[in-house]
């Protein structure tokens, strides 16, 4: 098994990522060695049939396409075959991994695509996904939106992997991989800032919007996916940061506080 990542998201790349004459850094070349071989893997028991089930139903719940459900399985089905060998996340289950990684996920799918450009009557833009870790929400968002365009920025080589991984075997070609930093990201040109920036369990409100001050325009929505309303964090933004609505979320199956905090930056 990799080592875990490092406990901070903001160290210089050098770092933790040591690289090679190539330009690739051992933790990627690791990562890229394992995905290629399973044999290590010790995948929870994946069970589809109920999952399926309990998933039809939050979708239903959240007022989402039941024809989400297979490409959303298969998706977790990959999070529990490689958590064993990366160590993806804390939660081992699947039955816990449908609740609390693609229900709650899937709750920001409708109050979010009610904020994007439209094309063909389905969302679409340009969409940024800070510090997406295993994918999430931003593969779910790159399943719900296909007319969408997805980036996930992910700095740590095996979460990294894994995410081209999941880009590979889902056949996501709205999807790209950003195996950096946010802060090392271009800058957009003049007029083609994202349409959406998005982040969970990233970082506090005033250090994301640090992290993406240079890469938002007048029109990006901002949205942070929280537990309970985070009025200490809110009252801590940097002046030219405003909260614009903060949004109580219902998670099917889920009996915990959840918050979409949706915010801008002043011109």
């Amino acid at each position: 098994m990799l080592p875990d990542p490092p406990v901070s998201r903001r160290l210089p790349r050098s770092a933790t990522t040591p690289t090679s004459p190539s330009g690739q850094s051992a933790q990627a070349r690791g990562a890229k060695r394992a995905l290629a071989s399973p044999a290590g893997a010790r995948a929870a028991r994946f069970d589809r049939a109920p999952l399926r089930e309990r998933l039809v139903a939050g979708l239903a719940e959240l007022g989402l396409d039941a024809s989400l459900a297979d490409r959303l399985l298969d998706y977790l089905a990959l999070l529990v075959k490689w958590n064993g060998v990366y160590n993806l996340t804390a939660v081992r289950e699947p039955d816990a991994m449908l609740r609390q990684h693609l229900l709650d996920s899937l709750s920001v799918v409708a109050p979010l695509a009610a904020r994007l450009p439209q094309r063909d009557g389905a969302p679409a833009g340009h969409i940024i996904d800070v510090g997406s870790g295993a994918g999430l929400p931003g593969i779910v968002l790159a399943l719900a939106w296909p007319r969408a365009h997805v980036v996930l920025v992910e700095p740590v080589g095996k979460k990294a992997a894994f995410l081209r991984q999941c880009q590979g075997e889902l056949a996501l070609t709205n999807l790209r991989v950003e195996a950096t930093r946010v802060e090392s990201l271009d800058a957009p040109e003049a007029g083609q800032a994202p349409d959406l920036v998005v982040c969970r369990a990233f970082a506090s409100l005033a250090d994301f919007a640090t992290a993406i001050d240079r890469l938002v325009g007048p029109h990006t929505v901002i949205a942070a996916m929280k537990g309970a309303a985070p009025d200490d964090e809110i009252a801590a933004l940097p002046a030219q940061w405003t909260v614009t609505e903060v949004l109580p979320l219902r998670v099917p199956e889920l009996d915990a506080a959840r918050h979409l905090v949706l915010m801008r930056r002043r011109p």
